[in-house]
């Protein structure tokens, strides 16, 4: 009679006996002791910096009436995104510079795995909805209220989450009916699924191939939407005859281009970039910058480029002060 296993227990035969995979070890940054504690205390600071500047953004959106607006709507879901995605990570990747031989469990391995690609998958798909919301705002103004309903943010917002949790749910799966049987070390400082699929016995080729292409279907049908929504964007502007009228309009933009450029920078160099020395390697330093400094420079970007931003940080601590 053959046992039933569980899909966190897949059987592996280590020395002639059967085991199962419980926990991975997190293979993070060899480096020396001292440079560990170093990085642990940089690491620390840019984490603090990530919660403290989105924490900011979200309690000015929420606590300013002016910033109730669908654009600042879309930006408040961008940095909660952001808040999830650092958490996700970051965390682990701190126990394990202090700790390094710390282990992860099967179960939490996989669930920062599904996190982390729903998170990203999300972020993609809002920033084309935030291009959309920029084109309808300086191409379709008389319309704005109309199209950029708070019913049709709210469809929006929760159609970018839902895309994300279930482009995640069908590579989770996937991954689920892989047996792992060891090694039993994640080359990564977080349970990325590409270095998890490294250590399944068995052919990997399809769940590759499924993960590329949702990546690729994401990244291309986003920044295709997003060009095309600048394109238009762009024409619109060089119509108007004013040069405070154009710089204006211009205005409203520079920030979500600034958090674009930096988010698919990234991503494009990770995935289309030429590749030199150990691809995996750079993949690691890379989702390393987009852990760390991506969510801290967003509402740096959003705060120092727009003017309603720090007017209303302005407007928060002018009341805060004793009269």
């Amino acid at each position: 009679m053959v046992e039933q296993l569980s899909p966190l227990s897949f059987p592996s035969k280590i020395g002639g006996n059967q085991t199962s995979v419980t926990e991975f070890l997190l293979v993070g940054f060899p480096l020396s002791p001292r440079m560990q504690l170093l990085l642990f205390g940089l690491f620390s600071l840019l984490f603090a910096c990530t919660l403290l500047g989105n924490g900011v953004i979200l309690g000015l959106i929420s606590l300013d009436s002016k910033l109730h607006t669908p654009m600042y709507f879309f930006l408040s879901y961008l940095a909660t995104v952001d808040i999830a995605y650092a958490c996700n990570t970051v965390p682990q990747m701190l126990v394990n510079l202090l700790s390094p031989a710390q282990p992860i469990s099967f179960a939490g391995c996989l669930t920062q795995t599904f996190l982390s690609l729903t998170f990203g998958y999300t972020e993609c798909l809002l920033l084309m909805v935030m291009s959309y919301d920029r084109y309808v705002a300086v191409c379709l103004p008389l319309r704005y209220s109309t199209l950029m309903s708070w019913r049709v943010c709210i469809t929006l917002a929760v159609a970018s989450w839902a895309s994300g949790f279930l482009m995640t749910l069908v590579d989770m799966l996937l991954l689920l009916l892989l047996p792992f049987c060891g090694p039993q070390k994640v080359n990564h400082f977080f349970c990325e699924i590409v270095a998890v699929l490294k250590l399944a016995c068995a052919d990997t080729h399809f769940n590759q191939v499924v993960i590329v292409s949702a990546g690729v279907l994401v990244l291309v049908g986003s920044v295709s939407a997003i060009v095309v929504s600048y394109g238009h964007i762009l024409h619109a502007v060089l119509q108007i005859q004013s040069a405070e009228g154009r710089r204006k309009a211009f205005s409203t933009c520079s920030s979500h281009l600034g958090v674009v450029g930096l988010f698919y920078g990234t991503a494009m160099i990770m995935y289309v970039g030429p590749q030199h020395g150990d691809p995996q390697e750079q993949k690691k330093y890379l989702l390393l910058f987009h852990s760390l400094f991506n969510p801290m420079l967003n509402p740096l970007i959003y705060s120092l480029r727009n003017r309603e931003v720090k007017a209303a940080l302005r407007r928060r601590l002018g009341k805060g002060r004793p009269s």
